[in-house]
């Protein structure tokens, strides 16, 4: 649909940008944090792990001072669990606690909105040792953290995140580094994880809206909108079907707390149904969130299934495989282009998920991640021409303002990332922010911070509201 005239972006629209705290904040044994299972995970051979990332746990003062140069008006990071519950639950680590007061004042001295992230991947490896989220127990620990957060951030904190995208974690868990579980018979299992994380995050929200009235919370899936890879019937219900178990499996229980109908149907086939306790659905039915977060990077193409290797396609940088033999066939958009890194580049793809997400739950959105990773180059006089990266985002930009003209309420954009990190797959190579630090590999170097082109390209977009 096209307008003669489409409207502007709200004016307190919530312009930011969105990093983990495994992967910028470094410092992963200081100051009585424990081991998490990223720290203790097998690493992609050739690349960095998450030790020193961007060092961002000594440098917060001089990145936050960055952030508001660029005119941030939120930033969404997420909290160390381990950094908070070295053991995952128990004893509190008071220097954990210190970090993120001093991190949160630092945001609002500058006026940029803190939005906080509970979980980003990063399970205290303590509850690991234990059965992580496939025991129950793991429950009660993240409603103790979620209360310890509430408690020690609530009068600075309106807006929550409960999982960071608690979809990939299951659908490609040993992708990005969270599980290993990835064959057939260890499936049911990483069901039975994510109802545990379901009931734990609508425990969550229930005691945010209890504790903090005046706070806001909501869950962060990664959403793509699912092509069929034909106009056949039989390819139109494979995207049906994967749209339904890739997305709205996730949303529909956060926000109606219920399973949905074509997710459970595809878990009774294939034996994966979570065991559930008594009450477990009058949990999810309190928990009530009052926006969404999403994610979003690329759309995907399936067809078909008629089972076979056939089945699978490769997504993004080969680590994510999408496909099931008998559900859906993976299969690769030939219209679309693709980042250097393989990920199909979908911006109006953006638009269709935003009237989709809005349609279904009519719930305020946020997007908390969408960018672009790439080899960027720090040239002499330190600079670094990242036009690639402003065409990306200057194109998905102008999608959101096309969706608000739709009618979409969305009121915040925080692109990933606001500063470089390490990147789960290719370490600190693949770089995403709008500041770049001198770090290679396995060199640290100086860690400086040197504004990339993007940077002051943002600064405007922010300065004028997406005027231009």
């Amino acid at each position: 649909m096209n307008y003669d005239q489409i409207k502007p972006f709200p004016s307190k629209f919530l312009w930011g940008g969105s990093t983990s705290a495994y992967q910028v904040e470094g410092a992963w044994n200081e100051d009585g944090k424990g081991p998490s299972v990223i720290d203790m995970a097998n690493h992609v051979p050739e690349v960095t792990d998450f030790k020193v990332a961007s060092d961002h746990y000594h440098h917060y003062q001089e990145d936050i001072q960055l952030l508001a140069e660029m005119g941030f008006k939120a930033y969404r990071f997420s909290v160390s669990w381990a950094r908070i519950y070295p053991e995952g639950s128990g004893e509190l680590n008071q220097k954990g606690i210190q970090f993120y007061h001093q991190l949160i004042d630092e945001l609002l001295s500058y006026n940029i909105e803190p939005i906080l992230t509970m979980y980003h991947f990063d399970l205290p490896y303590a509850l690991e040792e234990q059965g992580g989220w496939s025991n129950r127990k793991t429950v009660d620990a993240f409603e103790q953290y979620a209360e310890t957060l509430f408690d020690h951030f609530g009068d600075r904190v309106k807006y929550w995140l409960t999982i960071n995208e608690q979809n990939m974690i299951i659908l490609h868990g040993s992708s990005i580094g969270t599980s290993s579980q990835d064959s057939e018979n260890q499936q049911q299992d990483l069901y039975q994880q994510n109802h545990h994380m379901l009931v734990a995050q609508a425990k969550a929200m229930a005691l945010c809206h209890r504790k903090l009235p005046n706070a806001k919370i909501g869950p962060a899936p990664n959403i793509a909108p699912i092509y069929p890879a034909s106009s056949k019937s039989e390819d139109i219900l494979a995207a049906n079907s994967y749209t339904n178990i890739r997305n709205w499996l996730y949303l529909d229980a956060a926000v109606y707390g219920q399973y949905n109908h074509v997710a459970w149907a595809y878990l009774e086939k294939k034996g994966y149904t979570p065991v559930m306790q008594e009450g477990d659905m009058r949990i999810l039915q309190a928990g009530k969130p009052d926006f969404i977060a999403f994610n979003y990077y690329t759309s995907q193409t399936v067809g078909e299934s008629t089972g076979g290797d056939m089945d699978y396609s490769h997504t993004g940088d080969q680590h994510e495989t999408v496909g099931e033999p008998g559900i859906y066939r993976g299969s690769v958009n030939e219209n679309l282009k693709k980042t250097e890194f393989g990920w199909e580049i979908d911006p109006v793809g953006f638009r269709t998920v935003l009237r989709e997400i809005y349609s279904r739950y009519h719930l305020p959105l946020i997007v908390t991640e969408n960018g672009l990773g790439a080899f960027d180059q720090l040239e002499e006089g330190d600079v670094v021409n990242d036009t690639y990266r402003i065409d990306y985002l200057r194109q998905h930009i102008e999608q959101i303002q096309l969706a608000i003209t739709d009618g979409v309420d969305v009121f915040g954009y925080c692109p990933w990332s606001a500063i470089d990190l390490v990147s789960t797959h290719q370490g600190s190579s693949k770089r995403y922010g709008f500041i770049y630090v001198n770090r290679d590999e396995f060199d640290v170097k100086d860690l400086r911070r040197i504004r990339k082109q993007s940077f002051y390209w943002y600064q405007k977009v922010i300065a004028n509201n997406g005027l231009e």
